[in-house]
């Protein structure tokens, strides 16, 4: 062998291939995850959307609940009803609405990922008097 092939193959770089099947796995377990969570965050977006939309739609709790429910209709979820909402007066006259729940996701065999939402239409995110009855 001469002085250049043997300093040419000293030089050369790259991945392994078990550096390949290895990174192929991270990412192929990444995606796998990311499959299952982005549905439940464009779910949460829709709640949230619903519920900015209807909290203006109606004058009572029980207003603004039919309006949560028929953007819930249009908004293709079903994590929250208008039920569940917490519809609480503030001191501007009007409503503030909050919500809560939480997911559940299935990964592989007893793996699992429990993802828990939250929003609100208060100001500053802060809820100041009692929650209003709905009729």
């Amino acid at each position: 062998m001469s002085k250049i092939q043997y300093s040419s193959l000293h030089k050369q770089k790259g991945i392994t291939l078990t550096g390949l099947i290895l990174s192929l796995a991270v990412i192929i377990v990444l995606a796998m995850v990311a499959m299952k969570v982005v549905p439940t965050v464009i779910e949460y977006n829709s709640i949230t959307k619903a519920m900015n939309s209807s909290k203006n739609a109606g004058s009572t709790p029980r207003e603004i609940q039919i309006a949560f429910d028929k953007q819930r209709e249009v908004g293709y979820f079903d994590a929250v009803t208008g039920k569940d909402l917490v519809i609480v007066k503030n001191n501007d006259g009007g409503f503030d609405l909050n919500f809560s729940y939480s997911k559940k996701i299935p990964l592989v065999g007893p793996a699992s990922i429990l993802m828990e939402y939250s929003g609100t239409t208060a100001k500053n995110g802060v809820v100041v008097q009692k929650a209003a009855k709905a009729d």
